[in-house]
């Protein structure tokens, strides 16, 4: 395979605006006017994207973009960690934002609606070590396990959040007003779990509404987080009065999240979940099977090439 061939995996997307077949024509229209030459495959469902992704590494190119969400991209970084390190070093991951949620393109910039900027970024190749959150876990069989994230873990609340938000983008369209009706939802919901967390020498036992691990922004709740110094963000949200919840909502929309005297904020290499009763576990946006007991989160450094603006 040649070096400069792209490999590329199309995840579509239903939208009211346009159809999975148009928005591929546009970005294939962009890819042929920069004189990009590639490849690309697409993913029938979730499920085919492990078997694609495996196939574009086993094939042979040397760069792999996904056009897809964070969940796609959580896919492609979990099949990159299963080869060997000197075939992964040779691999450089890009992202066209096309999914329900796009929050780690956008912490590079990376716009939905502006495929032409995104395409010449890419074709620069400039590449950056990027790191991982991995969580370490036991399944209901009693297997050791781990699974990656490039964004956050969410674990509580906010993880049943993201799921609503995944179901209301496809019908409301809009990514603000998903993430608004599902906070509006989550009246409805359970809001706080009962834990026991140890994150450097603090130790936590108590009742907790929501916690987030993030490697990047976490959809807004580790904001100053950033995937390539080493370290794990951390929020701890717990159980605010109703005024203060609004007052809450309003500050995430501002990007103001952590001015919130609910969320205690750390920094730290390694989280462990002792015990989080009954509360959901979601990684990179999409809901996990809980993890069986306690599961540990940490940090891998500059284990991935990630393609990132020129």
């Amino acid at each position: 395979m040649e070096k400069e061939r792209w490999g590329i995996l199309y995840c579509p997307k239903s939208s009211y605006f346009t159809t999975p077949s148009k928005r591929w024509e546009k970005i294939e229209k962009c890819l042929n006017a920069n004189n990009i030459e590639f490849d690309f495959v697409q993913s029938e469902s979730a499920g085919s994207v492990d078997r694609l992704i495996t196939m574009l590494i086993n094939n042979g190119y040397k760069t792999i973009v996904i056009v897809g969400g964070d969940s796609a991209l959580n896919d492609a970084v979990n099949c990159l960690m299963q080869v060997d390190k000197p075939v992964r070093d040779e691999i450089a991951l890009g992202v066209i934002p096309n999914g329900v949620m796009n929050d780690f393109a956008l912490y590079w910039e990376f716009k939905e609606n502006d495929i032409e900027q995104t395409i010449q970024w890419l074709k620069q190749r400039r590449v950056r070590k990027i790191d991982l959150g991995c969580i370490h876990y036991k399944n209901k069989n009693g297997e050791s396990c781990k699974r990656y994230f490039l964004n956050c873990i969410n674990i509580g609340l906010v993880a049943t959040i993201m799921n609503l938000r995944r179901e209301t983008r496809h019908l409301l369209g809009s990514r603000t007003l998903s993430f608004l009706f599902s906070f509006i939802l989550l009246i409805f919901q359970r809001l706080e779990y009962k834990m026991h967390i140890k994150i450097n020498t603090d130790e936590i036992k108590r009742k907790v509404m929501t916690v987030c691990i993030g490697n990047a922004r976490g959809y807004g709740q580790t904001p100053n987080a950033n995937p390539y110094n080493g370290l794990l963000d951390v929020s701890v949200v717990y159980h605010p009065e109703m005024t203060q919840l609004f007052e809450g909502i309003y500050l995430f929309v501002r990007g103001k999240f952590l001015n919130h005297r609910s969320v205690h904020p750390y920094r730290t290499r390694q989280v462990e979940i002792e015990e989080a009763q009954k509360a959901l576990v979601g990684i990179d946006g999409r809901l996990m099977n809980s993890p069986v007991g306690k599961y540990t989160i940490t940090v891998e450094q500059e284990v991935i090439n990630f393609l990132i603006p020129a």
